[in-house]
């Protein structure tokens, strides 16, 4: 009798309580991670405050000891010292000041920072409860990524971003999502594809209603389904399973928001009309302010004009670089017989982030799931969070020095490497990302649906080619 199937089982085993392992050690150092990166925001917070909460140190010292964060920031002007519920009342002024209980952000955000003000007295005191209330996202991110890639989750759980940016917005809850979305996809294989995409369309539309970018990643989702993962020969058209995702996503945001609409409609439609307005100015770190603004005359006119271009050719360019990051993977599908909706993805991020007119410094952790999850060179990764630091850490001291009228040259310079060295790398990462092979392939545990569906691999990771039928 063959023993095959049970050296085969005790195996998996052995995978599965290696993945098991890993995970655990890096949602640990995540939590650990964590309290740094509260540690390092509080530093702003505390101590006396005047009469609505505000802590006197904040102000005089949020730039040049570079622990700003606009949670602590945002305790005033959203309503929500007094505790006001998101987006039910208020609106927005035409030149875009927010009012009564509106909030800059969608509803669920709106809701996350209502909740975290509950309770709340000061904005210290708000501070520490959006950290609480955040830091099981980051630490369910970290226990995901290490199950699918392994090792290499500790760059989200042990990275500079997380110190830099986990409590600088609310940014935790809307990368859960989207990194929940593709383990479903890729590692409950037991169920069918479009039963899997159905619940990552659930997770992507919940994350749109955070912070918009994981509604990106529906259209590569669906291409996925519609072109199947089992072999080139066997292939069917899965119409029906694409639109069932289109409709579930657009179900659930339709869902959510709908209440609040119903509610409040100035409210909830002035999130979105304080996005539109919002311009390309020196606290957004875009290309367009530090590329195209100086080629424009320093006038009231010039400003104009600036604005103008930038409202028309950024979400041209935007939506170009979806076109192309889709076309890219039909392209990869072609040759691999597998969509790579995971790496689409990341690409339309990487477009997003380019060519948007505001690159906020907290972005960065939308980012560092694909650089976990996705084969790229550690040296691009190292240099893009070198440029990273330069904005996170720069752009504060660069304010800091314009505010205490020093000489900023320095400072300006170290923001623009940052400015230059993101968007530069962005581009790579941009090609990268399509053709990029899942790190976990080959080695701990199942590659996932993404990984089986590119063919047999060799004990060096190379993919053979799809069988072809004789002629």
């Amino acid at each position: 009798m063959s023993n095959r199937p049970v050296v085969s089982e005790m195996d998996s085993r052995r995978r599965g309580s290696g993945r098991s392992m890993i995970a655990l050690y890096s949602t640990l150092v995540c939590g650990i991670t964590l309290l740094i990166a509260y540690m390092n925001k509080a530093r702003c917070a505390g101590g006396a405050v005047d009469e609505s909460g505000r802590s006197l140190i904040f102000d005089s010292i949020k730039d040049s000891n570079v622990c700003y964060s606009d949670i602590q920031y945002l305790w005033l002007g959203r309503g929500i010292d007094e505790h006001l519920f998101p987006y039910i009342t208020g609106g927005i002024t035409p030149d875009g000041q927010l009012t009564g209980g509106a909030v800059e952000y969608p509803v669920l955000s709106g809701l996350f920072m209502w909740i975290g003000g509950l309770g709340s007295h000061t904005d210290a005191d708000f501070l520490l409860h959006s950290a609480l209330l955040m830091a099981p996202f980051a630490l369910l991110t970290a226990y995901l990524l290490a199950r699918m890639a392994g090792p290499s989750a500790l760059l989200w759980a042990a990275g500079p971003p997380l110190v830099l940016y986990a409590f600088h917005n609310w940014e935790l809850p809307v990368v859960a999502t989207a990194v929940a979305a593709f383990y479903v996809v890729t590692v409950l294989t037991k169920y069918s594809l479009r039963d899997r995409a159905i619940a990552a369309a659930v997770f992507l539309a919940i994350g749109f209603c955070f912070k918009l970018y994981p509604g990106l990643f529906v259209l590569p989702l669906l291409i996925y389904v519609l072109l199947g993962e089992s072999p080139l020969r066997e292939r069917r058209f899965d119409v029906r399973g694409a639109l069932m995702v289109a409709a579930t996503a657009i179900g659930t945001v339709v869902a959510i928001n709908l209440p609040f609409a119903l509610a409040g409609y100035d409210g909830w439609r002035a999130s979105i009309t304080f996005q539109q307005l919002r311009q390309a100015d020196i606290t957004t770190n875009s290309i367009w302010y530090w590329g195209l603004r100086p080629l424009y005359a320093n006038t009231r006119g010039g400003e104009a004009a600036f604005q103008d271009m930038v409202s028309v050719a950024s979400p041209v360019l935007v939506v170009v670089s979806f076109a192309l990051a889709c076309w890219l993977g039909w392209r990869r599908y072609q040759l691999a017989g597998v969509y790579p909706w995971i790496g689409v993805s990341g690409a339309m991020l990487c477009g997003f982030l380019e060519f948007h007119k505001v690159h906020s410094p907290q972005y960065t952790l939308w980012l560092i799931p694909f650089l976990v999850l996705l084969e790229v060179p550690w040296g691009l990764i190292v240099t893009y969070l070198m440029a990273d630091a330069c904005i996170g850490i720069g752009v504060f001291r660069y304010f800091y020095a314009l505010g205490a009228g020093n000489n900023a040259a320095f400072e300006q310079n170290i923001v623009q490497i940052g400015v230059w060295g993101r968007a530069a790398l962005l581009v790579v990462f941009f090609f990268l990302f399509v053709a990029a092979r899942p790190r976990s392939l080959g080695r701990l545990g199942v590659a996932g649906a993404e990984g089986l569906a590119l063919g047999p691999v060799s004990a060096d990771r190379h993919v053979a080619p799809p069988a072809r039928t004789a002629a």
